[in-house]
């Protein structure tokens, strides 16, 4: 029997211009792209090619100048911000180069805010972010800082507070273009152990060809379009 995919996301001719002081410049042209749930799929391309634009557009945090984008079937143009927000929150992670972390609370504080976001209890959201930070192997950071973290901790925290709310899919801008190689293996490695462990989908753009080969599928985006490597 063959495997039925389940589609998390989905674009369809999907485009972004940015209007300069004298020039149009079109950064996406009619890109299609289909993210199932357990896909790993790394998008790679020279700085200034689109690729933070095109997660942010996947992500609902910008807006196309053409095309569609469902997110778990749902059309995101066509819904509020603030069901848009509970959609994103619901159904998406994000992980990017610098980790974003709040310096005032520490990293229980910090994995467990989406969730109270989410209107969780504090009690649950707490035990949640601890259980997530153990899986990442920082249960003797629940009370750091992230001054108090190296930045590999930092990152792992990161990964942890996009995972705890157990998304259908984490989206990675260069989550370890600030990581030494070891440091970088040993993020390579969770994700990878994650997307088996949870089915969670990883969508990845990097420069990193190491952390790019790793996943199931590579496409490049250049001068607008992205095309299967």
């Amino acid at each position: 029997m063959s495997k039925v995919l389940q589609s998390i996301i989905q674009c369809q001719k999907l485009s972004k211009t940015f209007n300069d002081v004298s020039q149009k410049i079109e950064v996406l042209k009619s890109v299609n792209l289909t993210i199932n749930k357990g896909d790993r799929v790394a998008i790679v391309g020279a700085s200034g090619s689109g690729k933070s634009t095109l997660l942010h557009l996947l992500g609902g945090l910008d807006k196309p100048t053409a095309g569609h984008i469902l997110l778990a079937d749902q059309d995101i143009a066509r819904l509020s911000e603030s069901k848009k927000s509970r959609l994103r929150n619901q159904t998406l992670g994000f992980v990017y180069q610098f980790h974003h972390l709040l310096p005032e609370f520490t990293a229980m504080e910090n994995v467990a805010m989406p969730l109270l976001i989410r209107g969780l209890k504090t009690d649950d959201a707490k035990e949640k972010a601890t259980a997530m930070l153990a899986n990442v192997g920082l249960e003797h950071r629940l009370s750091h800082k992230p001054a108090e973290l190296s930045g590999g901790e930092r990152q792992r925290a990161a990964i942890a507070r996009a995972l705890v709310t157990a998304p259908q899919c984490v989206l990675a801008d260069e989550p370890t273009g600030n990581l030494d190689t070891k440091t970088a293996n040993t993020v390579y490695e969770m994700m990878l152990e994650l997307n088996q462990s949870m089915n969670t989908s990883f969508l990845v753009v990097t420069h990193d060809e190491t952390l790019a080969a790793k996943m199931d599928k590579v496409m490049r985006l250049d001068q607008g379009q992205l095309t299967a490597c």
